[in-house]
């Protein structure tokens, strides 16, 4: 993976984009309605989130009215609610001050949706502590017009499963599953760009980090290069040291100073924030054998270690027997753990 998304610039671009958005409507009205909503961007994707904000606050209201004194499931008092509910989405009125934070965090959402939808996949299938709420999943989608489609068919087999929540990692197995079924292709972003631009010039290359990788010439290798002599592909024991002539990660590390790739590197604060949804998946599948929740809790625990040496010692001794060591995940696997420390 060459490019990480940056929720920063992102977050920076939504807030220009917004503040012209507010500025042109409430320069002539102190209120939006619900039906102004609907139209008052020209990305519809952002309105339909606004929207999407405004129920889940009411749900989030009306959990807030039950009471142990009083029988919220009678049926008449479930439709009384459902008939209130309704009245309300009618009768949206709401300031400026109230309407900012609205907007902002549904042209943020947008445009991750477009410009990313990995990350916001992941977004939606952990968002309640690594548990998928079928519910709000379905809600979610409701609201969702880009980059639908595998979204779509995920919910289709969890409803034919009739499940009410799933774990992160029976979720994350079948998106995977369904992204490689579909030969999922992102929708093409030229005409988003366009209509962001009307409002605020959009150069879509700013939401990107690339992150080159040095090519350094022979005789020169750097440690991570270093390649074990030709043995037999056989399952081998967990191992400690260098076995039959094949350096451990904790030797190739300490042999000579990753010089020529540090220069490179920016240090992160965190494995777990720096990671895409793409990296996730192929992590998980390559390294983890598919199983989420162990991913999960390396990359917890990794994240918790001083120096990069005990974080090399616990991979080996943990996880690393039956990895391919000459394989692209685990190289770019080890160089995010080294990121966390360099």
């Amino acid at each position: 993976m060459d490019e990480k998304i940056s929720l920063e610039a992102i977050s920076r671009y939504g807030d220009r984009y917004a503040e012209k958005v507010l500025n042109g409507f409430f320069s002539k009205k102190d209120k939006i309605t619900g039906p102004e909503i609907l139209t008052l961007c020209n990305v519809q994707q952002v309105n339909l989130f606004i929207i999407k904000e405004l129920f889940r606050s009411w749900k989030d209201e009306n959990q807030k009215l039950r009471s142990p004194y009083f029988d919220f499931e009678n049926e008449e008092v479930k439709e009384a609610m459902e008939n209130l509910m309704n009245l309300l989405s009618k009768n949206i009125s709401i300031g400026k001050t109230d309407f900012i934070p609205l907007l902002k965090k549904a042209v943020s959402q947008s445009l991750l949706a477009i410009f990313n939808p990995y990350d916001f996949f992941s977004m939606l299938i952990t968002g309640n502590n690594s548990k998928l709420d079928i519910v709000s999943f379905r809600e979610d989608i409701k609201y969702l017009k880009v980059n639908k489609a595998p979204l779509e068919k995920m919910l289709q087999r969890l409803e034919e499963k009739n499940l009410t929540t799933m774990n992160g990692n029976e979720a994350f197995a079948i998106l995977d599953q369904i992204l490689e079924e579909v030969n999922f292709t992102p929708e093409d972003i030229e005409q988003y760009v366009e209509k962001f631009s009307s409002v605020e010039t959009l150069d879509p290359n700013r939401f990107f980090i690339t992150e080159s990788k040095e090519v350094v010439p022979p005789p020169t290798v750097t440690p991570m290069e270093v390649k074990p002599p030709e043995v037999p592909r056989v399952n081998k024991p967990k191992v400690t040291g260098a076995v039959s002539g094949v350096p451990n990660i904790n030797e190739i590390h300490t042999r000579e100073p990753r010089a020529t790739l540090a220069e490179n590197f920016q240090r992160i604060k965190s494995i777990r924030e720096s990671l895409t949804i793409n990296q996730k998946f192929m992590f998980t599948k390559v390294l983890f054998h598919g199983d989420f929740e162990l991913f999960n809790r390396a990359v917890e625990r990794l994240d918790q270690f001083d120096t990069l040496q005990a974080a090399i010692r616990y991979i080996e001794e943990e996880h690393a027997s039956t990895w391919d060591r000459e394989s692209e995940e685990f190289h770019e696997f080890m160089e995010l753990v080294e990121k966390r420390f360099i």
